[in-house]
């Protein structure tokens, strides 16, 4: 989702221009940089960014100031790591800016909404699953890749609906209604896109995959 900035109070404005340089901050000292010296890996974060650009471009409309497209948040948090599919995600945010589909003003909040919040959602499920079911190469794929997606998608909406209700944009019966249910499609066609993105990557270069082991997955499987 793209949010308009008229969606929110100026305060709201403020305090996700705070958590977005807090976030920003925290990701220059954190990211793996060294990791792009190699040029496959730069490849690889350029080319997430560029396809989740053209990707956020095509979106359908809700209301006025509300849209709906896929994330690739779970495919860009499984091969690149959290930190980097960050970067990726800001990258792309910063791309549909520049394209006119979101305001400057509203860079922030989306950041936070569209970039931040998806990329920990993803974290969290891709750690949750490998500590609570076994390290198994099917779970990799069906569990974390392609369900794990889906959820990431629905929660994702789910939060920033949530946003736009305590920021009283939008009622809660109208989201309800006439918005959320839309992240249930959205869900499946993100698990296939993550699904088929993180696959094509594991089976043909599995070195680029950054939470892939093949140790883990495949030894004595």
């Amino acid at each position: 989702m793209n949010l308009a900035s008229a969606l929110f109070p100026a305060a709201w404005h403020w305090v996700m221009l705070v958590l977005s340089v807090l976030i920003v901050l925290r990701l220059v000292r954190h990211a793996p940089w060294r990791r792009l010296l190699d040029s496959s890996q730069l490849n690889l974060l350029l080319g997430f960014a560029v396809g989740l650009t053209l990707l956020w471009s095509l979106r359908a409309g809700v209301k006025p100031g509300l849209s709906l497209h896929m994330l690739g948040a779970m495919a860009a948090t499984l091969t690149l790591g959290p930190w980097l599919a960050l970067v990726a995600l800001g990258a792309a945010l910063t791309g549909i800016t520049l394209n006119g589909a979101v305001e400057w003003s509203a860079w922030p909040i989306n950041f936070v909404l569209m970039a931040a919040v998806p990329v920990a959602l993803a974290y969290l499920i891709q750690r949750s699953v490998e500590r609570w079911l076994p390290a198994h190469f099917f779970i990799y794929i069906f569990v974390t890749s392609f369900a794990g997606a889906a959820l990431c998608m629905m929660l994702q909406g789910a939060l920033a609906s949530a946003a736009m209700v305590a920021a009283g944009a939008y009622t809660a019966d109208f989201l309800l209604t006439d918005y959320l249910p839309y992240f249930l499609l959205l869900g499946f066609s993100e698990a296939w896109l993550s699904g088929a993105i993180v696959t094509l990557l594991v089976v043909y270069r599995p070195e680029w995959v950054a939470s892939f082991d093949d140790n883990r997955y495949l030894l004595n499987k």
